[in-house]
């Protein structure tokens, strides 16, 4: 693939994560991923004139506990299970899906309708000893999808994820995870850096060429949800949220293709389109990864620069929002089995 040379500014005090620092070590040597230039000032363009998505934590059904400590923890957990909703059209059943209230829910939000469903019927899902100590077969129930569905990929490291996250706020923040956000004084990247301290599974970094590419999504959209469930008060107030990157997945890559600012190489084209798993850490997951984190940065920019200065993490909100909406000829996303997006 021939890659369009184009120069990433960066200014380090604005990436105290170094998310980006590392992700452009990517994009200078990326052989199956490139950015087009020419396709992010339409793109630009078309968000300045669209009405950011509300992000309404309580209206959009996610689970709520009755106070400050439950509402957080829950968001915790949301973000340790926010991962891997994908299937390969073709399969032996339908794709994992929730129905609860008479609406059925697939992804994200049957990950969202099952815990509100579990904390319904009486589990403490925000309670620390309660985590750590739930089994396989607990969180099989707590997750279990519509009949004749698949079960939710990744039983077991979810599994894993909760156990972790109970015996973690119970070693550092006496089962309250509203003490680590007041350890962080407020601070969005300092909040991350003690995620990342604290909880192993959060840590999405990648090996590259003797480089360690940081991600951390989960890690980084955890802040971001903090901030909707508490409407941006209390718990919910960090004075750095613009220091928060894209968070990279697999909705926001292919919906940047689909408006031509992510191109791929052929042999990934092909690939993508025939539901071939892309390997996690292989150059092409970790190359699409890195041009997404990018692309929003440069929509930043160009948004900037139109007068509609908006921060990397509601650029990434509208076009996920965007995502779940694309046409159904359009290219699908790729498909890599990581607990990471």
């Amino acid at each position: 693939m021939t890659v369009t040379a184009v120069t990433y500014a960066l200014d380090l005090n604005r990436d105290p994560l170094r998310v980006l620092e590392s992700t452009r070590l990517v994009l200078q040597a990326a052989q199956h991923v490139r950015i087009v230039p020419e396709q992010i000032g339409a793109l630009a363009a078309a968000l300045a004139q669209a009405t950011p998505p509300p992000a309404d934590w309580a209206g959009d059904g996610h689970p709520l506990g009755a106070n400050d400590l439950q509402r957080a923890n829950l968001v915790l957990v949301v973000d340790a299970l926010n991962f891997c909703f994908w299937s390969v059209p073709g399969g032996r059943a339908p794709r994992w899906a929730v129905t609860d209230g008479g609406q059925t829910f697939d992804g994200y939000w049957a990950l969202v309708a099952a815990l509100r469903r579990a904390v319904a019927a009486g589990r403490p899902l925000w309670d620390a000893e309660y985590l750590a100590t739930l089994s396989e077969a607990d969180v099989a129930e707590i997750l279990a999808g519509d009949p004749g569905t698949e079960q939710i990929p990744l039983l077991r490291a979810r599994q894993q994820h909760l156990n972790e996250l109970g015996e973690a706020l119970l070693a550092y923040w006496g089962g309250s995870f509203l003490t680590a956000i007041e350890a962080a004084h407020h601070s969005a990247a300092a909040l991350v850096r003690e995620v990342l301290r604290t909880f192993p599974s959060f840590r999405d970094t990648a090996p590259w060429r003797g480089h360690d590419i940081r991600f951390y999504k989960r890690a980084q959209i955890l802040i971001a949800d903090l901030h909707a469930a508490f409407n941006g008060s209390g718990p919910g107030t960090f004075h750095d949220m613009e220091h928060l990157t894209a968070f990279a997945d697999y909705k926001l890559p292919q919906l940047l293709r689909h408006h031509g600012v992510l191109d791929y190489a052929p042999a990934l084209a092909h690939a993508v389109a025939h539901y071939q798993l892309v390997p996690p850490e292989s150059d092409e997951e970790i190359e699409i990864r890195a041009t997404t984190i990018w692309a929003v940065e440069l929509l930043r920019q160009a948004l900037a620069d139109l007068g509609r200065p908006s921060p990397a993490y509601q650029i990434d909100w509208a076009l996920w929002h965007t995502a779940q909406t694309l046409p159904p000829e359009t290219e699908p996303y790729h498909r890599t089995l990581t607990v990471f997006y």
